[in-house]
């Protein structure tokens, strides 16, 4: 069986000459072959609040994978998903050294047709979770907390 290998590409240019409190934090990422750029900054003190940071970007990524291992099962049990958003959160505590993601809590609200029952489609969001490539690569405690809706007929 063979593996899979990704890439990423980080750039940064400045100058930090000036000290810690003079450098620009901003810089780009690629992963290719994909051709989206990001612009990422630090989480702390001296970065942009209006650019993505590393800890963001970390939780967005386990809040993805989540969604899209979720839609893989429900898709294969025939239940039919109209709707996934998730408001997901991570926690870093400051006097817990070192500096870390101690928790992320995953909170999708999930939608989906009549026929399944809540406590069905709650399963197979715990199978998504087992599946799930980010959570099982963290050493992060990852939570799933999620909320079924029945949509209406009609």
């Amino acid at each position: 069986m063979g593996s899979h290998l990704y890439r990423a590409h980080t750039h940064w240019t400045g100058d930090t000459g000036l000290g810690w409190d003079h450098y620009e934090r901003a810089h780009e990422a690629t992963a290719p072959p994909a051709e989206q750029r990001v612009t990422v900054t630090t989480g702390e003190a001296k970065g942009d609040p209006a650019q993505l940071n590393p800890e963001q970007l970390l939780l967005m990524s386990a809040s993805s994978c989540q969604l899209l291992w979720f839609l893989h099962v429900a898709s294969k049990a025939r239940v039919e998903v109209i709707e996934y958003e998730d408001h997901a959160e991570a926690e870093m505590p400051e006097d817990d050294l070192p500096m870390r993601l101690t928790r992320i809590v995953l909170k999708p609200r999930i939608v989906v047709r009549p026929g399944p029952t809540e406590e069905r489609v709650k399963h197979l969001c715990e199978l998504a979770h087992h599946e799930c490539y980010i959570a099982n690569t963290l050493a992060t405690e990852v939570e799933v907390e999620p909320t079924v809706e029945i949509a209406a007929l009609g």
